[in-house]
């Protein structure tokens, strides 16, 4: 059976190695905030469904061979003439700071509607996961969005739901309107601790307002990023702290995505908020640690290979 089902967006990645009004060679890769989580739940060894739509171009045979590499279930993905696969550019800018270039307007991926879902959702899965992205991409995949939620509620999957707010998607008021009458069917909420906001209700004025106004609605588990700090849990029985493992930092694009695929693995091995923290963080310091938004991203036996002193050789 499917453990994990997630749907949204993939696309073409672009990475350059200076800023690109200088010129130079460009790295193709493939990203995408649910395609990275699927991925890093793939080489954790859960079986997991990607959905989405992808161009009739090389960029979309990119996407489909990379997931179907990194053994994500891609059965009920679809390749469309309606629109482009879309793209994404990375620019390295001055130091760590990195800026993000979209190319996804009228995009395949766009057109994502409930009926892309139908047959994916009536198979079922233990862990619906959704991120914001997706309904920031027009109100095709919005619908779809609260078309999966329903489903999920009937069929009694565990809803996580990624805030994962883009500032060049849409506004915050934009994603609050859409986002906050999501909350009472998400069992997992995964944000950080500026994206709360965009969520919790307008009145809830503090963290630990918006956080416990989460609970009050029926988030069974808030789960907050804080970066190179680490990250908290918070549930009825009160609250779980992990700090950040420290590693070498070399890209933080695709971090948050490990994060959820470390939380979502531990969920799915039964572990306790300890065990899933734990396991998040260190999926979280494998991306910082290498370049891309997925390529580092462990397999389960490479869980403890942080722990190992820094310029271990295994032989």
């Amino acid at each position: 059976m499917i453990e994990v089902l997630t749907f949204g967006e993939a696309m073409a990645a672009l990475r350059a190695e200076q800023p690109l009004m200088l010129g130079g060679s460009l790295r193709l890769s493939v990203a995408g905030a649910e395609a990275n989580v699927a991925i890093g739940l793939a080489r954790l060894g859960h079986a997991v469904r990607w959905v989405g739509l992808t161009g009739d171009d090389e960029f979309g045979r990119l996407v489909v061979r990379t997931l179907r590499a990194e053994g994500v279930d891609i059965s009920h993905a679809v390749t469309t003439e309606a629109g482009p696969t879309g793209l994404v550019v990375f620019e390295p800018r001055v130091a760590d700071l990195v800026r993000v270039a979209y190319f996804r307007t009228g995009s395949a991926g766009s057109r994502l509607a409930p009926v892309h879902l139908d047959a994916a959702l009536s198979e079922g899965a233990r862990i619906l996961h959704l991120t914001g992205v997706t309904p920031a991409l027009g109100p095709g995949p919005a619908r779809a969005v609260h078309s999966a939620l329903r489903d999920a509620g009937r069929q009694g999957m565990t809803v996580c739901l990624d805030v994962n707010y883009r500032g060049k998607l849409w506004s915050r008021a934009e994603a609050a309107r859409v986002l906050r009458p999501l909350v009472p069917h998400v069992d997992v909420l995964v944000a950080s601790d500026d994206e709360l906001a965009v969520v919790a209700p307008a009145g809830a004025a503090t963290e630990a307002a918006r956080i416990e106004a989460l609970l009050s609605r029926g988030v069974g588990e808030v789960v907050v990023k804080r970066g190179s700090v680490g990250a908290d849990v918070f549930t009825g029985a009160g609250t779980i702290t992990r700090d950040a493992v420290a590693v070498p930092v070399r890209d933080t694009v695709g971090a948050g995505d490990a994060f959820v695929a470390g939380y979502l693995s531990g969920v799915l091995d039964g572990g306790p908020v300890e065990l899933r923290l734990d396991r998040a963080v260190t999926a979280g310091a494998f991306a910082v640690a290498t370049v891309g938004d997925w390529e580092g991203l462990p397999g389960h036996h490479e869980l403890d290979l942080l722990r190992a002193e820094p310029g271990s050789t295994f032989r």
